[in-house]
């Protein structure tokens, strides 16, 4: 079961899950494992099959290297934020060597891109009702501002989440 939420809204809740997207266009060979090895330092990590794929960007007057995306099924060993999560995620594509270059029509060497896609919330207790927040820590919460997924990313959160539901 899905629902959608902006991750504004849920920034300071505490993650006990999350199924992440990988991407790579430059020394994915090297990055990715750099990546997987750090990713698993925060908790049990199970990947998706790795995919290439084009720049969807990519032009035949422009064109990109391909990418290398995989997805990652993260269970945090200790419930942490989703803003932490976005720092964490932010300094280990900083640990990557990732460059953000914000000039137009400019071919990217996109070293690691890390993407939250879905999360699973820890139960809270409500201190003063003691009602249920969030009833079921089972369901997913897929970030809105990642969905629609792309094709990618669809396989590798249903080659990730179909055994954990």
């Amino acid at each position: 079961m899905f629902t959608q939420c902006a991750p504004e809204t849920i920034q300071a809740q505490p993650v006990v899950e999350l199924v992440l997207a990988l991407g790579s266009n430059y020394q994915a060979d090297k990055y990715l494992p750099l990546a997987r090895q750090r990713l698993a330092a925060l908790g049990e990590v199970r990947l998706s099959t790795a995919f290439q794929n084009p720049d969807f960007t990519a032009t035949t007057q422009l064109p990109k290297p391909d990418y290398t995306n995989q997805c990652v099924h993260l269970a945090l060993t200790t419930p942490i934020s989703l803003q932490q999560l976005h720092q964490t995620f932010r300094t280990l594509e900083g640990d990557c060597n990732r460059c953000r270059q914000n000039k137009p029509n400019q071919v990217r060497r996109v070293t690691m891109d890390i993407d939250i896609l879905m999360i699973k919330l820890a139960n809270i207790e409500n201190s003063l009702s003691k009602n249920l927040i969030f009833k079921s820590i089972s369901d997913w919460i897929v970030m809105a501002d990642r969905y629609p997924f792309k094709a990618h990313e669809e396989a590798g959160v249903r080659e990730l989440t179909v055994s954990t539901n």
